[in-house]
């Protein structure tokens, strides 16, 4: 991971960590942000697209890298691409939001569309992959993805000692397994959580049952948890994070508003999540020192404003 790091430095942000007096008061707990939000292209995909496209060969960088995303991977596999004089195919569901196809188009990328469907994106992704010869990056079931996404926390950890609890939302898995590995290895006494939506609970009900359940219908507006945990990184959160908090759809609502009111900062929902997550457990972190990774804040200024 320190490899890792050190390769992505140049196209990435070292994003600052941030305090707040008043949600330290209303956790009982000293809590740290981790503002990824702040991220070039505003979210920590930045960094596991960067540190995967950075190892491919000379001769798969000439026939360029494929992926598919709905949203802020997408954005971050255009942007890396782009810096480094390569072509990026985007696999979009149509009803991707207008804004981010905008910001994919902007950095470079081709897109194209598909119907909204996990079916449809990896047979409109074989089709491209035939005809083009581009390497496929997974959005997060990739090991050199997560080892990048993991570079949040490693720098979290450089930043802030003797953390009690470091925690992190979950969808696919890539951002809390780096987290987690990142943890294991440079501050093996502090426990890694996780916060995820009621209503896209897959990684809690995977956590509980021992194995991976699958996602089926979510519903949260924090559309960047959505996907289900990945046979690479499944593994990683079974062994590695201690607890998954679940929390409602008001809950993260009151944490996008308090992160907006408080500390003047805009985090989409899927960020927003940590805070509702450690709100809620405010009996068990009392009086400890907690590490909250805001994921990111691509967050559609009509929706924010919808959701308020």
């Amino acid at each position: 991971m320190l490899a890792a790091h050190s390769r992505i430095q140049p196209y990435i942000h070292r994003t600052p960590v941030l305090t707040c007096q008043a949600l330290d008061q209303m956790a009982g707990a000293s809590l740290f942000f981790k503002c990824e939000n702040f991220q070039k292209m505003g979210a920590f995909k930045m960094r596991g697209a960067a540190n995967a496209i950075l190892q491919l060969t000379d001769e798969q960088r000439q026939r360029g890298v494929a992926t598919h995303s709905s949203g802020n991977f997408a954005q971050a596999m255009a942007l890396s691409a782009q810096m480094l004089g390569i072509q990026a195919y985007i696999v979009m569901p149509s009803n991707s939001p207008a804004v981010k196809k905008a910001a994919v188009r902007g950095y470079g990328g081709e897109i194209i569309e598909c119907e909204p469907t996990l079916a449809a994106r990896e047979s409109t992704l074989a089709k491209v992959v035939e005809r083009t010869g581009a390497t496929f990056v997974h959005p997060f079931n990739d090991e050199n993805v997560i080892t990048g996404q993991g570079t949040a926390a490693l720098e979290l950890l450089q930043d802030v000692d003797n953390l009690d609890v470091i925690l992190s939302p979950v969808g696919g898995g890539g951002l809390l397994a780096g987290t987690a590995l990142a943890t294991h290895h440079f501050s093996p006494k502090t426990k890694v959580w996780a916060g995820e939506p009621t209503g896209a609970n897959d990684a809690w009900q995977s956590k509980k049952a021992g194995h991976i359940i699958p996602q089926t219908n979510p519903q949260t507006i924090a559309d960047g948890l959505r996907t289900s945990l990945g046979d690479k990184t499944w593994p990683i959160i079974r062994d590695n994070v201690e607890r998954i908090v679940l929390v409602d759809e008001t809950e993260i609502v009151a944490s996008l508003r308090l992160l907006l009111e408080r500390m003047k900062i805009v985090v989409e929902p899927s960020g927003a999540v940590a805070l509702a997550a450690v709100l809620k457990e405010k009996t068990s972190i009392a009086g400890k020192r907690v590490g909250v990774i805001l994921s990111g804040g691509n967050v559609d200024l009509k929706a924010l404003a919808a959701y308020l």
